[in-house]
């Protein structure tokens, strides 16, 4: 079991490491990865499932006991990168299919990644937690609403279908991960050690079968569709920490809403336009949770080593890590 538990923690620390190979050889023989698209939903469900058995009580008190913070992170999250997603897209004159690509991503609720780094960040964890919770389980109902509102000018979109999808591939999960927890409460706490590792291997596997997927298309299109997702990624960190500086909040919570709002669940940004549009519309989402795994951790790691002042760590200094 320690063997499991340190191979878990090696594969989640080295995890953009592991995104950035399996692209390149997804890219590189195509062959040996294309047969992993039709699983893409069922990857995320796995993953989804995990997030499900790690979420507590305590998770959702925080929601309760700091309600206008998560609700300004929450409505960061679905408006700031879903308009950002819009304006690049008509800026930068995308085709179609990686228009619909950039703004689903941008659509889609946090990632769990956002609470690890919001914490190497020194930020507020248990607010990045709410966030990623409540932005997640709102999802079925916002993303499909807002990818028809903006993305619907290239591609036709039925937001009905994309509620179905986020049901069976995100809600469901995640409550058979909860029931799992309760029914099975010492078995799932031995085994949630071992949750990055499987998380891992299941984002690196839906990252190589999208690029494997469109590699033909990626070579004509790599240059546009990298530039949209850095700008994308990169100005939704910065405005999403200057909207929480100028609403008055505290340094920590500035950092968790930043990442929060900069740091998208692209897993299901790749499986719902696996599943609706076509494997180009995926690539942004691929390469998306391939500089957002980048940008985090550089990012948490600058605040890291910045530091908080004096009464902002005294009032966030119990914070734990997210696994």
């Amino acid at each position: 079991m320690r063997a499991l538990e340190r191979a878990s923690k090696f594969a989640g620390d080295t995890f953009a490491i592991w995104v950035l190979l399996l692209a390149a050889l997804g890219f590189l023989f195509p062959g040996g990865f294309v047969w992993i698209a039709p699983y893409i939903p069922l990857l995320l469900g796995v993953i989804m499932f995990g997030m499900g058995m790690t979420l507590s009580v305590a998770d959702f008190k925080a929601v309760f006991k700091q309600p206008k913070k998560v609700l300004i992170g929450v409505l960061a999250q679905f408006t700031i990168m879903p308009l950002l997603a819009y304006v690049l897209s008509v800026a930068l004159q995308l085709p179609p299919e990686i228009a619909v690509g950039v703004i689903l991503v941008g659509c889609c609720p946090g990632g769990t990644a956002s609470n690890v780094m919001t914490y190497l960040a020194k930020g507020n964890t248990a607010l990045s937690v709410a966030i990623t919770s409540v932005s997640t389980l709102i999802a079925p109902f916002l993303t499909p609403a807002l990818t028809l509102l903006f993305a619907s000018k290239w591609l036709p979109v039925s937001a009905g279908d994309l509620f179905l999808s986020i049901v069976t591939i995100v809600l469901v999960p995640i409550f058979l991960g909860l029931a799992a927890k309760m029914l099975f409460k010492k078995q799932v706490e031995k085994g949630a050690k071992a949750l990055p590792l499987v998380s891992v291997v299941a984002i690196v596997a839906i990252v190589a079968a999208v690029v494997a997927g469109s590699k033909e298309r990626l070579v004509e299109t790599a240059f546009l569709i990298f530039l949209v997702v850095i700008l994308h990624n990169l100005l939704g960190l910065a405005i999403g920490y200057f909207l929480a500086k100028l609403l008055k909040l505290d340094e920590a919570d500035q950092r968790a809403i930043s990442i929060e709002v900069g740091m998208q669940n692209s897993g299901l940004g790749a499986a719902l336009a696996t599943i609706h549009f076509s494997p180009l519309a995926a690539v942004p989402s691929a390469i998306f949770s391939v500089f957002h795994n980048l940008s985090g951790p550089l990012l948490a790691t600058y605040w890291s080593k910045k530091g908080l002042n004096k009464k902002t760590e005294d009032v966030h200094v119990t914070d734990k890590p997210v696994t």
